[in-house]
């Protein structure tokens, strides 16, 4: 599984098609994921104070556009990203994710 970071909603709207392509496929030609190692980091990094979120668990074997791992920002680390619309099938699970008591949002278990 990976996942991806989205707002309850934006999931709102989306869920309602078949198919999500968010604002960074256009910017950066992709869509950003992470692995549940991940997510703490990258919740950290750009999500803190957030309290509207949740992981979209997406199935990387029933993707219909290219997933490819690499490390574009020179972190050493390599994250997934999906090139192309992210086909809604693909998403198995919705995971709430708010922060925990500190107000930090760490991966749900």
């Amino acid at each position: 599984m990976i996942y991806s970071i989205i707002s309850q909603s934006v999931w709102e709207q989306v869920s309602k098609e078949s198919v999500y392509a968010p604002d960074s496929l256009e910017t950066d030609g992709f869509i950003h994921c992470s692995t549940k190692e991940q997510i703490p980091w990258v919740a950290a990094q750009y999500y803190a104070g957030r309290t509207d979120l949740l992981l979209l668990a997406i199935d990387e074997k029933t993707l219909k556009p290219e997933l490819v791992y690499e490390d574009l920002y020179e972190l050493n680390e390599l994250f997934p990203h999906i090139y192309g619309e992210l086909n809604l099938d693909a998403v198995k699970k919705l995971i709430p994710f708010p922060p925990n008591e500190e107000g930090i949002l760490v991966f749900p278990e």
